[in-house]
């Protein structure tokens, strides 16, 4: 039996966790799903995998990890479905609704949890688990680009988000990115959550541009999009900054092994989301206020 679970008895509470997450063709997308399963695996009882039909060996290396906290589901996507999307939401959600536990940890396959803070994640859920007042556990996000000693930091990209949920909330995720909560049935809300004091390592950004690209070639039809090339030096400057902490254990093996800070293009032009975002970024310094999109 390990210390967290004898934490948990001491503490008088009686708690199941499950984590959940979805994924198809993750091995030829370049994302480090099975170092983000691996990740948070010592501190749940269960990870619900929703595996689609994919064109790799997605599957079989989950199955290589041979953990018997893990329970596969088998699905397919539809591929009519190309309304915002609203397919992610599904496949969140055929996940999510197969969890047992008190609390359901959603993981994305390209979110990582440092092992330095996964006590603190667990007596996260385990301190709110009777308060009515929290319905979610929020986390602050470490976006990486390009390489793994860069971050960015703007008001469009979301600084914060809520990845773990109560199973005994009404919840469904209209796009796979958030939770809404349902009070009624016709209408929803952001969840009550509270803040872990913890971050999400997301390394989406630091695949390759021919990965990155082949992703947005399969995905984009599902937000009704047409895929556009990505260019990752096609940036604002302003919003780099050098990482200067530790990346977790499972996932530094993954890493490239880039120099330095990523550079962006110094002939960019900014868009007019990115001017934009630059002005929210002065009031934000002048005001010292936080002005990024929050779903809880």
């Amino acid at each position: 039996m390990s210390f967290l679970l004898r934490d948990t008895e001491l503490k008088g509470i009686s708690m199941k966790i499950s984590a959940f997450t979805f994924i198809k063709n993750g091995q030829i997308l370049g994302y480090p799903f099975i170092q983000s399963i691996q990740s948070v695996l010592p501190i749940v009882d269960e990870f619900i995998i929703n595996v689609g039909e994919s064109d790799d060996d997605t599957l079989l290396l989950i199955k290589s990890i041979s953990s018997p906290k893990i329970r596969i589901i088998h699905s397919k996507w539809n591929q009519i479905m190309q309304d915002r999307g609203y397919v992610y939401g599904q496949q969140k959600m055929i996940s999510q609704f197969n969890c047992l536990g008190d609390w359901a940890f959603y993981i994305e396959g390209d979110e990582i949890y440092h092992e330095k803070d996964l006590i603190k994640i667990k007596s996260a859920m385990q301190d709110n688990l009777e308060d009515s007042n929290v319905e979610a556990l929020a986390f602050d996000f470490n976006h990486f680009y390009g390489n793994a000693n860069t971050y960015l930091d703007s008001p469009g990209w979301y600084r914060s988000e809520a990845r773990i949920i109560k199973t005994s909330i009404r919840s469904y995720a209209p796009d796979g990115l958030f939770w809404l909560v349902l009070d009624s049935n016709k209408k929803g809300r952001y969840p009550r959550a509270k803040h872990t004091g913890v971050s999400c390592f997301h390394y989406g950004w630091v695949r390759s541009e021919d990965q990155m690209n082949l992703k947005s070639q399969q995905v984009q039809k599902y937000w009704g999009n047409r895929h556009t090339n990505i260019d990752y030096s096609q940036i604002d400057s302003k919003i780099i900054k050098e990482f200067k902490g530790t990346h977790p254990k499972i996932i530094q093996d993954w890493l490239p092994d880039n120099i330095g800070v990523f550079k962006a293009d110094p002939n960019y032009q900014l868009t007019k989301k990115q001017k934009k975002h630059r002005i929210m970024l002065k009031i934000e310094n002048f005001f010292d206020v936080e002005l990024s999109k929050k779903h809880y």
